[in-house]
C-alpha cells in the first residue's frame, strides 16, 4: 500500500480501539452488582466494577498504541510453547480486544510484547518487521519501519536509528512524569522484567530515568502477580509530597490504580502509631539539625559511640536447660 493510504489503515485502527475500549467499559458499567448472595459480596463487587471502570478510562490525547510487532511466516515467538508464525500485534498501554475477544491492542507487560523491546537485527526474535507510532496530542503523524529480518549480513545494515523514538526521548518534560512505554531501552527492560523474588537496586545520574524504571517495574509487577499483590498491596514511597504528586499519573495512566504512595515520614508515623500512640512523631527538627542527622558522617559518630558502650560481660552467662 502506499504510505499516505498504509497511515491511513494504521489511524483507522486507532479508532476501532477506542471503540472497542469504549464497548469493554460499556459491558463494566452494565454489571449489576445487587447479583450477589449477601451484602458483603455486593459492596465488594461493586468496589471491584468501579475499580474496573477507573481502569478501562481513556483519555484521547494518550495514543492506546505505539508500536506494532509483524511476527515472520517463518518464526516460533518465544511466548511459552505459542506458535505467532505471520501473526501481527498492536503493542500500547493496556489491553483491548474486539467483540468476540480478538487482541487489538496488546499490553506492553505481555511476554508477547517483549520483542518490541529486545528484538534486534541481531537478535530479531522472530519479528520480521517492528513498526513506531508518531503522535501529536494523541493525533497519529507518522509512523517508521524496521526490517528486523534482513538478509544483508549484519555490518552492512543501517544502525538501528529512530527519529520517532529519539523525539520522543527527546521531547521536553513539562509537568508531571509520564510513562516511558513508548521509550524503553532494552536495559531498562531487564530491569522492569525482573523476576518478583529478585531485589533490584536502580542507580545512575540525576535525569537518568532511575524513577520511570521503577515505576514501570511496578506496574510489570502489578500485571503478572496481580493475585499474590492484590492481597499484599503495593507501596510507593517517596523523599516528600511534592515528589509523590510529580510522579502521581504515572501508574494510572497505565491502568493501575490500587498501588498506595506515601513519604517516609508519614510511613514512620503511621507504623510508630500502630505500635503506641506515645511513639507517635510530635516534632521536627530545625533545618541545620536534619541536615545533620542526614549527613554521611554521622553514621560514623553512632557507630564510634555504640561501640564504645561494648565491654566484657561482668558475670558469667546462665543458659537454661529445657528437658
Amino acid at each position: 500500500m502506499p504510505a499516505d493510504a498504509d497511515l491511513t489503515s494504521e489511524r483507522d485502527h486507532l479508532s476501532a480501539s477506542r471503540a472497542a475500549l469504549a464497548r469493554m467499559r460499556d459491558r463494566a458499567s452494565a454489571l449489576d452488582s445487587s447479583a450477589a448472595g449477601d451484602w458483603v459480596s455486593q459492596k465488594y463487587l461493586q468496589s471491584a466494577i468501579v475499580q474496573r471502570m477507573k481502569a478501562l478510562a481513556d483519555d484521547p490525547t494518550v495514543p492506546l498504541f505505539f508500536g506494532r510487532l509483524d511476527y515472520s511466516d517463518a518464526a516460533v515467538a518465544v511466548d511459552g510453547d505459542v506458535d505467532h508464525r505471520g501473526e501481527r500485534f498492536y503493542i500500547g498501554r493496556r489491553h483491548v480486544s474486539d467483540e468476540v475477544g480478538d487482541p487489538m491492542v496488546v499490553d506492553w507487560r505481555a511476554r508477547i510484547s517483549l520483542a518490541f523491546y529486545r528484538g534486534s537485527k541481531t537478535e530479531p526474535m522472530g519479528v520480521e518487521l517492528r513498526r513506531r507510532f508518531g503522535f501529536q496530542h494523541g493525533e497519529m503523524t507518522a509512523y517508521e519501519d524496521e526490517a528486523l529480518l534482513s538478509e544483508a549480513p549484519v555490518e552492512e545494515q543501517p544502525d538501528d536509528y529512530s527519529e520517532i523514538l529519539e523525539a520522543e526521548i527527546e521531547r521536553p518534560r513539562i509537568g508531571p512524569m509520564r510513562d516511558i512505554v513508548a521509550t524503553i531501552q532494552p536495559e531498562q527492560d531487564v530491569i522492569v522484567r525482573s523476576d518478583l523474588e529478585q531485589s533490584v537496586c536502580v542507580q545512575g545520574a540525576p535525569g537518568t530515568g532511575k524513577t520511570a524504571v521503577g515505576l514501570h517495574r511496578a506496574a510489570f509487577l502489578l500485571y503478572s502477580h496481580r493475585d499474590q499483590l492484590s492481597r499484599q498491596g503495593v507501596l510507593v514511597v517517596g523523599p516528600n509530597a511534592s515528589f509523590l504528586r510529580y510522579i502521581g499519573d504515572v501508574l494510572p495512566a497505565l491502568g493501575e490504580i490500587d498501588a498506595q504512595q506515601t513519604t517516609i515520614e508519614e510511613l514512620v508515623g503511621k507504623t510508630l502509631w500502630r505500635l503506641n500512640a506515645r511513639y507517635a512523631v510530635r516534632g521536627t527538627d530545625p533545618a541545620e539539625v536534619a541536615t545533620l542527622k542526614g549527613d554521611a558522617r554521622l553514621a560514623q559518630v553512632v557507630h564510634r559511640a555504640l561501640w564504645s558502650l561494648v565491654q566484657a560481660p561482668s558475670e558469667g552467662l546462665l543458659v537454661p536447660r529445657t528437658a
